[in-house]
Formats: structure tokens, sequence, C-alpha cells
């Protein structure tokens, strides 16, 4: 990047700082705990609800404990709430041990009797497959990624054993159920509290005062301004050196890399890849960087004409110019995108044949599918920086721009929130922006919340795509358990992504955190935050 272009930059952040009043510090945060800016309003503190975004991403690690974890380098599971499994030989009975001792949160409105077991594991995912269990409909009753995989319909049973061990019987083989389990989304909550809350009629507090046995537990929650965290003194694994963590989700932007430069902010989720000279530059911060397991991509209505003919759709992917995207969107820091899955996926396949920017070719396939050049396509994009895409606006402007040098005229919406639609939207737009990060490396994980038929009918599946040949082959390669067969399994579907184009893979972009260099044991994963157990102040 140009010596100019950091001027240029770094100019423009101090005219905005020296335009603003400086912002009342909150002195007693910053010193026993940090402050940490950067990502969107939660709609809910419950992971199961949700499809991505900050409860997932980010607050689970910190409020919840899960069976298992994820190593970040080989993916493998990890022991967390359970301290050892076994599974089956025909792989359809997985026996889990738990810890002993581990202490649930006690708030100003819970006080637990007993630490974590068997019950509460079996009360955490009855919840989500049970339509019969009392608090299945609360909150709205989806459970989108969950829904995605068909989760409900793979299990069998989940029993209680004893107080220690519980037990998931499958009605199939699923080669991603350990990695499943350790996703954010499979978090254990106290059934004790539960039971309180259904004898007090008041259930839908599970979700808006949650309670798990992670390093915080829930404080205070003001929609679109904080959320306050404090840390749960009984932890497991020791108290967290932090005494709380607020998250500042008032605004987004500039406004965001002010806040951290004016050290009203300690972290900064995810900066404005324009915005990382600025950070660079000055010895005051640090900036991490992770190769995430992510995606960006367009998602075309299949369902709807013209982007139902598949010349239509091949069209607007040569027509997309994927360099231009990576540097001006990116700056350099992405990987262009010929697949859904990363190349650092042990299933990418590396003889995908991507389409390239092509205008001459994208005008000639909408001529031969006889395109009304007078009809006006709908794009709706996000509104937040994200890691797989830093700067939404910015990309739908472009691809605007190249789509309508073939002769595709596109309007732009906004979208408030990150998460996906819904079904009950799936015919208010023709092209969506969107994108993945992974919860965990299987290449499963990609291919079947995004693109399975079960994923259309959750409404995650925004292409509104349904292929049976691509779902057989994502059965056939959680059956088998001999690696070189699932990825034949994985590069056969991406194939037939390749010749249907129900969407257009653009980037695979690095998460990037700034920070403040007075806090220290921060730590980044490919699949979102990790727990912030372990940060604390140097000075």
């Amino acid at each position: 990047m140009s010596a100019y272009y950091r001027l240029f930059i770094a100019s423009l952040v101090l005219l905005t700082l020296s335009g603003c009043k400086q912002p009342a510090k909150d002195s007693m945060t910053q010193r026993r705990g940090f402050v940490y800016c950067g990502q969107d309003t939660p709609t809910t503190l419950n992971p199961q609800l949700t499809d991505g975004g900050l409860t997932a991403e980010t607050l689970s690690a910190q409020i919840f404990d899960r069976l298992l974890l994820l190593d970040p380098v080989n993916y493998k599971p990890l022991p967390d709430l359970a301290k050892s499994w076994t599974v089956s030989d025909d792989g359809l009975v997985y026996t889990f041990t738990l810890r002993q001792g581990v202490k649930f949160q006690t708030t100003a409105w819970f006080t637990p009797t007993r630490t974590m077991n068997a019950d509460d594991v079996v009360f955490s995912f009855e919840r989500v497959i049970n339509p019969d269990n009392p608090f299945h409909h609360i909150s709205g009753g989806r459970y989108p990624w969950f829904e995605s995989l068909g989760f409900a319909n793979d299990i069998e049973s989940i029993k209680a054993l004893n107080p220690q061990t519980v037990q998931f019987i499958l009605r199939r083989p699923d080669n991603s159920f350990l990695s499943n389990l350790a996703t954010s989304y499979a978090v254990v909550y106290s059934a004790e509290y539960g039971k309180q809350l259904l004898k007090s009629g008041q259930i839908g507090k599970l979700d808006s005062r949650p309670i798990g046995t992670g390093p915080f537990y829930v404080d205070q929650f003001i929609p679109n301004d904080l959320i306050r965290l404090k840390h749960h003194i009984g932890y497991w694994q020791g108290v967290a050196p932090m005494e709380q963590v607020v998250f500042d989700i008032s605004s987004r932007g500039m406004g965001n890399l002010t806040k951290l430069l004016s050290t009203e902010c300690d972290v900064l989720a995810s900066p404005v890849a324009s915005q990382l000279p600025v950070i660079t530059d000055n010895n005051n911060y640090e900036l991490l960087a992770q190769t995430g397991m992510n995606v960006s991509f367009l998602a075309l209505n299949t369902s709807l004409a013209p982007l139902n003919n598949l010349k239509v759709r091949e069209a607007i992917s040569y027509a997309i110019n994927k360099d231009t995207l990576l540097n001006s969107v990116y700056y350099g820091t992405a990987t262009k995108a010929k697949s859904l899955l990363p190349p650092t996926s042990w299933a990418y396949n590396n003889d995908s044949k991507a389409i390239n920017y092509n205008p001459k070719k994208a005008k000639a396939l909408l001529k031969q599918a006889g395109y009304n050049n007078d009809q006006v396509l709908t794009m709706w994009v996000p509104l937040e920086s994200r890691p797989y895409n830093p700067s939404p606006q910015k990309t739908a402007e472009l691809i605007q721009a190249n789509l309508k040098a073939i002769g595709i005229k596109v309007i732009i919406y906004h979208q408030d929130n990150i998460g996906r639609l819904g079904v009950n939207n799936m015919n208010k737009y023709d092209m969506m922006l969107a994108g993945w990060i992974a919860d965990n490396g299987d290449p499963d994980n990609f291919l079947r919340p995004l693109l399975s038929c079960n994923a259309k009918h959750a409404g995650l599946n925004v292409a509104n795509w349904c292929d049976l040949q691509f779902d057989n082959l994502l059965e056939l390669a959680l059956r088998t358990n001999k690696t070189q067969q699932r990825v034949n399994y994985y590069q056969h579907a991406q194939n037939i992504l390749d010749q249907q184009v129900p969407i257009i893979p653009l980037a695979h972009g690095v998460h990037f955190q700034a920070h403040n260099k007075t806090l220290g044991g921060l730590q980044m994963s490919p699949f979102g935050s990790r727990s912030f157990s372990s940060v604390y102040r140097t000075e």
C-alpha cells in the first residue's frame, strides 16, 4: 500500500478525532476489564437460535461451554465438558463421560444448587430437537443452524445413563457429529434453571438471561448500546483475570476505529481493510490476523426468473471481476474463491474450473438466454463488516457496476441484520450478498448449512436451491469413515455447484482483530472468537 494512501487515511482519522468530543471513559471497566467494539446488536443471547453474528461467534465462548472444543490447528475434537467419549463400531452410539464439579453461574436471578450433570446436556439438546419440549417454541422456535443440518432427524434419543454419563443414539452414521458438538451452537444450559423458569411461568428468560458454565455471565444487556459480562467466580478452569467485559454495540464503521484510537475501546473486531495501516502504524496497538475458514459469495435465487435460467446465472458469474474486488475491498488481504471450501480445507478441489472474468462471454450467454435488458434485479446487502467481507456495500456497488456493463440493471437493498432473511422472505430478492464462517473444520459444515435441501427449508440456503444428487453425495460422505472416499464425494459435490451456479464464491478473507497493547492473552480462532478467560491487563 502506498505511503501516500497511508498518509491520507491517517489524516482522515485525525480529522474525525478532532471533530469529536473526547468520549467519556469508564475507568473502572478499563482498569478491571476491557471494552470490545465492532460487532452487531444481537436479537438473542442464545446461540442455538442463530446462524451467526456476535452471539454465536463471540458471546457463546464467554457464557457457555460445550461438550467438546476444536483444535484450532488440526480441527480435531478436544475435551471440554466431556472429558472422554466412545463411539460404537456401527457409528450410531456416542457415549460421553462428563467432568465432575463444573459449576453453573450464580447471578442476581439464579443460584444453582448442584453442579453440571448429564440432565443438563439432555435438557439443552432436547429443547432443540423435540417439538413437545416446553422450551422448544419460545423465542420463535427456530434453530436455523441445527435445522440446516437435519440435526433433529439424525437423533434417535439422548439419555442420561447416570449423572456423569450421557449417550446420543443416531439414526444413521454421521462422521461430522463430534465436530458439530464442538461448535458454538451446541451449548449446555442449566436444566435446574429451566425448571425454575417453567415453574414461575418465565421461560422466555432462558434466552434473554441465560445461565451457562462459561467464564463470564451476563450482567446487563441494553440493545443498541452495550452487553456487560462479569467473570464467573466458580469457573471450573479458574476465575478469569478480567472482572468484566463490555461489548459496545452502539455504532459501526469509522466510529469504532475512532473509539479504539481514543482508548474508549480496547479491542476492535474485524477492522475494515482500509483501516489497517492506521492501526499498524500506531505503536499502542497490536493487529492479530487469522487465516479464516470462511467465504463470501453472491447467492442467486434460483426459484425466480430470470435466475432460474442457468445461462443467466453463468453470465453473472462471468461478469464479476474478482480481482477488482480483492484489490478494492480487501486491499490484497484475501484469496480469490474458486469454491465455497477454502484452500485450507482437506476436501478442497484444486481441479475446480472456476469461471473467470469474461464480460464478452457474459453478454453472449445473456443473448442466448433471451434476457430482457429492461428487467431490474434486486440485491440484498448486509450493512456490517465481516471477516469474509470487510465492506459489503462497496462489494455490492462493484458487482452492480460489473452487471450494468453487460446489460443487467441492479437495485441494492440493505439488510439490517447479518442473519439470513428466512423462509418467508425467499421471494423478496433476486440476489443476496452473503458469506459464511465455518463452525468446524469438516467440509460438510460449508456445504450442508448453505446449500442442502434441509438448509432451504430452514431459510439458510439463500440460493433457494435444492439438488437431490448434491444432497446424496453429502449423505454418502457422512456415512463413510474412509477419508479418500469422503474427499471424492465432496469434490463431486463441488463439481455440481460449478455446473449449476446457485452461488458465486467471491473471496476467502483474513480475519483481523486489533487491540490495545496493554491487553495480553487474546487469542483468535478460524471459527470465531475464543474464550476471554485468559485475557489480562499488563499495566
